[in-house]
C-alpha cells in the first residue's frame, strides 16, 4: 500500500501555505484519501486470523501483520506527510482530526504487532522442533524449554501477558502436540509394525502428552511462587481434555502391547517356536494371539476423538475380556492333550510348566481386574471371576493327574530299564566271515531312561516329591551318560574300522574280530546298567579296540605300499617311441621297433623289481597277524590269493591299456617311422617290404604281451615264487602270468585289431604305389632291342624329336611328384623311386641321342662319299 503525495507545491512556510485556499483544498482531498486508505488497510488486517491450527501459524500471522503495518507506518513518518499534517493543522481543517485518529490507531496496532513478533520469535525455534522434529524424543526435549520461554513472554511482553493472547497460543501448542501423536500412532497400521518399536513409540507419545500437562503446572507453580507475576488461570478443559484422553488411549495401547508382547509372546513367541518340537502348533497359537488386536485395527471411528471415548472404552473392555480368563481357558482346553513344549523339557514336566505359565497369566489378569474394582463389581466381572476359579481348578486337576501318572509309570518302568544290557547286537556271531561287517553293536541306553532322569530333575524343580529310585538314578546321571558316551565312541571306532576292511582283510583278521566279539559278549549278554563291573568292561573293550585299530592301520599301510608298486607297474608305457634326431628325419622301421624293444626291456626290469618287493610287505603283515615270517602262513592263504589276483588284474590292465594306446598311435595321422618305395623290376615295392613291416608289428605286439612272462606266479597258499620246473631233460618251464593273460579275450581282440589296422594301412600304401606303374615304359621295354629296331627303321629326325620329347617329359613329371607321403603312423619316402625313374628316363634320352648321332654320322659319311664320287666322275 502506498500513500499518494499531493501534486501542489509545498515549498514555503507552513503558516504561509495554510493561508492559500487552493493548497489547503488540495491537501484536504489528499488527507481524505489517506484516511480512507489507512482505515481500509487496518480493517483488513484486523479481520485476518492465523492460517492453521498450530502455534507457528500464529507466529507467521503476527510477522505478516507487522510487515504490512510497518510499511504503512513508515510512510506516515515521511517529511512530506508530516508537512501536510502541519499545514492542515495550521489551517484548522475539519479533516485533520479524523486523519490523526486513524494514524494513531495504525501506530498502536503496529507497535502491538512489532512487540508480538519480537517475543514470538524467541519461541519459534522451539515451536519448529515441536512441529517438525523427528520423533518424540525431540518433542520431549523441547517441551521444558518451550514452557520456560512462554513464562518469559508472559512476564515481559506487553500483549501476551493477558489471558486473551496467551490462552489461544497454549491451545495451539496443545493442538500441535495432539496432531503429532495422532499422525504417529495410527491404529490401522500400528500393530503391523515391529511390535517393540511400536510399543516404544506409543509409550513416547503418552509421555509427550503427559509432559505437556506436567510442565504447564510446573511453570504455573513457579509463577505463583514468585509472587510478582500474574497467575495462569486458563481454562484447563480447553488445554488438556483432548490431550488427557489421547494419553489414556496411548496407555491402553501400551497395555495391549504389554499383554501381546510381554505376556503372550513370552509364552508362545519365537523363542518357544525355536526350541519346541512342534513349531506349527506354536504358529497356530500365535495366530489366535494376533487376532486379539483385529478389532482395533478395523475401527470405524477416531479413537483419539474425545467424542468417541465411550466407544473406545468398550473396545478395551472387549480386549481385556478376550485376553483374560476365557482366552487362556480356550488355549488350555485346545492344547492340553498336546501342549507346546520347549525342546529341553520332557513331556510331563513340560506340560505342567506350560499349565503353570497359563495360570500365572490369568492370575496376573485377575489381579489387574481386582486393582480396578469397578470391573469385577460388574456382572461381566463376576462372570470372569467365576470362570477363573473353574479354569484354575481344571489346571490343578490336570497337573495332579500328569504327576500321578508319571510317578506310577516311573516306579514300574525304571527297574526294567536298569536291567537292560549295556549293548545290543544285530546278529549272532556264528555267521560266515563275509557277513561280519554287517554285525552291528549298539549302546542299549534307552531314551526312556534318559527321559526319566530329566523328568525327575524338573519335577523336583517344580516342587513335586519324586520316587527314591528315580532320585538315585537322577543323581547318577553323569555316570550313566559317561558310560554311554564312552561305549558309543568305542563302538563308533570299531564300526568305522570294520567299514574300512575289504573282504580279504576281513578274512585275514577273522581271529582278531572273534576275540573282540568275545570281549563284547558280556556287554550284550550279562552286564546291565546296575552292574558293578561296567568300568572294567569298558577299559578292556576300549583297549582291545585300540589294539585292533593299530593292527588295521599297519595292514592298511602295507596295502598302500603294495598298491603304489602296482600303480607303478600299471602306469608303465611299453611302447616308448624314439624322438626324431634330425627334424623330420624319422627312424626306419627296423630302428623304430628295435628302440621300442630296448626301452621296454629297461622298463620291464624296473617293473619286475617292484613286483619282487611285494612279498616282503605281505611277510610284514604275516608277522603282525600270525606272528610268523615264512611267506606261507595258512592264516594268510586267502590274503596271498587276494593280492595275486590284484596283480593279475593290474598286469591285464597294463597290457590292454598299452595295446589300446599303440592302436591309437597306429590310427593317428602322426608318422612314427619311415619306409622307402623302390623299383624292383618289374614291381614297385616297399623297403622293408609289407610282409616284413607286418611281421615286425606282430612281433612287437607279442613281445608286449609276453612282458608278463617276467612276473613269476606264487606257489599256492604262499607269496613265494614258483621255482623253474624241469619238464624234460633240456626243457625248463617257469610259471608266470603270461599263460593266463595271453588268453584274455580283451587282449586277443586288441592284438587282432592292431594287426588288421596295420594290414589296411599297408594295403593302402601298396595301392598308392600302383599309381606309379603308369611309368612302366621306363623299365619294362628292353632298351637295346628298342634301339636296334629303331636303328633298322632309320627314322627321320622328326621321329627322334618326338621320342626325345616323350622321355624328357616323363623325367620332368617324375621330378614334380611329392617325395613324401604320410599315412597314419608310417611315412613313405618316394625319393629313391623317383630318382630311379628319372635316371631311367634320362637313360632313354641318352640312348636315343646316341642313336641319332650314329644315324646322322652315317648319313654324313654317305653324303661325303657321294660328293667324292661326283667330283671324280666330273
Amino acid at each position: 500500500i502506498k500513500l499518494e503525495m499531493p501534486t501542489v507545491n509545498l515549498d514555503g512556510e507552513v503558516s504561509v501555505l495554510a493561508t492559500v485556499p487552493g493548497v489547503v483544498e488540495a491537501l484536504q482531498s489528499c488527507a481524505m484519501t489517506w484516511q480512507k486508505l489507512i482505515s481500509t488497510a487496518l480493517e483488513e488486517q484486523l479481520k485476518k486470523v492465523p492460517q492453521g491450527n498450530g502455534p507457528l501459524a500464529e507466529v507467521e500471522f503476527w510477522r505478516e501483520r507487522n510487515d504490512s503495518l510497518s510499511a504503512l507506518t513508515e510512510q506516515t513518518k515521511l517529511p512530506e506527510v508530516q508537512k501536510v499534517l502541519e499545514i492542515l493543522q495550521e489551517a484548522e481543517s475539519e479533516h485533520i482530526e479524523d486523519l490523526q485518529v486513524v494514524i494513531s490507531d495504525l501506530r498502536k496496532h503496529h507497535v502491538e504487532a512489532l512487540n508480538n513478533t519480537k517475543y514470538l520469535s524467541t519461541l519459534e525455534r522451539h515451536l519448529k522442533n515441536l512441529t517438525y522434529g523427528t520423533g518424540f524424543g525431540v518433542v520431549l526435549d523441547t517441551i521444558p524449554a518451550l514452557m520456560k520461554h512462554l513464562r518469559i513472554v508472559w512476564v515481559m511482553s506487553r500483549h501476551y501477558n493477558k489471558d486473551e493472547r496467551m490462552a489461544p497460543l497454549l491451545e495451539r501448542i496443545a493442538w500441535e502436540i495432539s496432531a503429532r501423536v495422532y499422525k504417529a500412532v495410527d491404529l490401522h497400521t500400528l500393530f503391523k509394525e515391529d511390535r517393540a518399536a511400536a510399543k516404544k513409540k506409543t509409550a513416547e507419545a503418552k509421555s509427550t502428552l503427559e509432559q505437556w500437562k506436567n510442565w504447564y503446572f510446573v511453570v504455573r507453580a513457579q509463577i505463583e511462587a514468585s509472587g510478582r507475576e500474574q497467575h495462569w488461570e486458563f481454562d484447563q478443559k480447553r488445554l488438556f481434555e483432548q490431550t488427557d484422553h489421547m494419553a489414556s488411549v496411548c496407555q491402553d495401547l501400551c497395555d495391549v502391547f504389554q499383554v501381546v508382547i510381554e505376556e503372550f509372546y513370552n509364552i508362545f513367541g519365537p523363542e518357544l517356536k525355536a526350541v519346541t518340537a512342534d513349531p506349527k502348533h506354536v504358529d497356530d497359537l500365535m495366530q489366535e494371539v494376533n487376532a486379539l488386536t483385529n478389532p482395533m485395527e478395523e475401527l470405524t471411528f477416531d479413537s483419539f476423538s474425545i467424542k468417541n471415548a465411550h466407544d473406545w472404552k468398550l473396545i478395551m473392555e472387549e480386549f481385556r475380556n478376550e485376553v483374560s480368563v476365557e482366552n487362556i481357558n480356550q488355549i488350555f482346553t485346545e492344547n492340553l492333550m498336546d501342549p507346546p513344549l520347549y525342546k529341553n523339557h520332557p513331556p510331563v514336566a513340560g506340560a505342567i510348566s506350560w499349565t503353570r505359565s497359563l495360570f500365572c497369566q490369568i492370575k496376573h489378569t485377575i489381579t489387574r481386574f481386582q486393582e480396578a474394582g469397578e470391573l469385577l463389581a460388574s456382572e461381566r466381572g463376576k462372570e470372569v471371576e467365576q470362570i477363573f476359579l473353574q479354569v484354575a481348578k481344571k489346571m490343578k486337576e490336570y497337573e495332579d493327574q500328569k504327576y500321578s501318572q508319571w510317578r506310577e509309570g516311573t516306579e514300574q518302568i525304571l527297574p526294567v530299564l536298569l536291567k537292560n544290557t549295556l549293548l545290543t547286537v544285530s546278529s549272532v556271531t556264528e555267521k560266515p566271515v563275509t557277513t561280519k561287517k554287517s554285525v552291528r553293536f549298539t549302546v542299549n541306553f534307552s531314551p526312556a531312561l534318559q527321559e526319566v532322569i530329566i523328568e525327575t530333575k524338573y519335577m523336583e524343580q517344580l516342587g513335586f516329591p519324586v520316587p527314591e529310585i528315580a532320585r538315585c538314578v537322577a543323581l547318577q546321571e553323569d555316570k550313566y551318560l559317561r558310560y554311554a558316551n564312552i561305549l558309543e565312541n568305542m563302538l563308533d571306532r570299531y564300526h568305522k574300522l570294520m567299514g574300512t576292511l575289504n573282504e580279504a582283510e576281513t578274512k585275514l583278521l577273522d581271529n582278531h574280530i572273534q576275540e573282540l566279539w568275545k570281549l563284547f559278549k558280556p556287554g550284550h549278554r550279562r552286564l546291565t546298567w546296575n552292574s558293578l563291573c561296567i568300568d572294567d568292561f569298558i577299559v578292556r573293550s576300549t583297549k582291545a579296540v585300540r589294539k585292533f585299530e593299530s593292527l588295521v592301520h599297519r595292514i592298511h599301510n602295507n596295502s598302500e605300499d603294495i598298491s603304489n608298486k602296482l600303480l607303478f607297474i600299471e602306469s608303465t608305457n611299453l611302447f616308448k617311441f624314439p624322438l626324431s634326431k634330425y627334424g623330420d628325419n624319422l627312424p626306419k622301421a627296423k630302428e623304430f621297433f628295435e628302440y621300442i624293444k630296448c626301452e621296454r626291456a629297461k622298463d620291464v626290469a624296473h617293473m619286475v623289481k617292484q613286483y619282487t618287493a611285494i612279498p616282503q610287505f605281505l611277510i610284514k603283515v604275516e608277522e603282525r597277524v600270525a606272528n610268523t615270517n615264512s611267506g606261507k602262513s595258512p592264516k594268510l592263504s586267502s590274503y596271498y590269493a587276494y593280492w595275486e589276483n590284484r596283480i593279475y588284474q593290474v598286469l591285464t590292465q597294463l597290457i590292454v591299456k598299452n595295446l589300446q594306446d599303440f592302436n591309437a598311435a597306429v590310427l593317428a595321422n602322426v608318422p612314427l617311422f619311415q619306409t622307402e618305395a623302390v623299383l624292383s623290376v618289374p614291381e614297385i615295392i616297399l623297403q622293408p617290404s609289407t610282409s616284413e613291416i607286418d611281421k615286425m608289428t606282430t612281433q612287437c605286439i607279442q613281445d608286449c604281451v609276453e612282458v608278463t612272462k617276467h612276473f613269476v606266479r606264487w606257489m599256492r597258499g604262499t607269496c613265494i615264487e614258483c621255482p623253474p620246473q624241469h619238464v624234460k631233460q633240456d626243457e625248463i618251464i617257469t610259471f608266470s602270468f603270461c599263460s593266463d593273460i595271453s588268453q584274455n579275450p580283451l587282449i586277443t581282440e586288441q592284438s587282432v585289431l592292431i594287426t588288421q589296422n596295420v594290414h589296411k594301412l599297408l594295403s593302402s600304401l601298396s595301392k598308392y604305389l600302383n599309381q606309379w606303374k603308369r611309368y612302366h615304359q621306363l623299365w619294362k621295354l628292353d632298351k637295346g632291342m628298342v634301339m636296334e629296331r629303331l636303328a633298322a627303321e632309320k627314322p627321320s629326325c622328326v621321329t627322334f624329336d618326338k621320342e626325345l620329347q616323350f622321355y624328357m617329359k616323363l623325367a620332368q613329371e617324375v621330378t614334380e611328384q611329392p617325395l613324401i607321403r604320410d599315412e597314419q603312423f608310417i611315412r613313405l619316402q618316394l625319393a629313391p623311386l623317383a630318382c630311379t625313374l628319372e635316371e631311367n628316363a634320362r637313360g632313354w634320352v641318352i640312348s636315343l641321342g646316341k642313336l641319332l648321332n650314329e644315324s646322322a654320322r652315317e648319313e654324313l659319311l654317305s653324303l661325303e662319299e657321294e660328293i667324292q664320287v661326283g667330283v671324280l666322275s666330273s
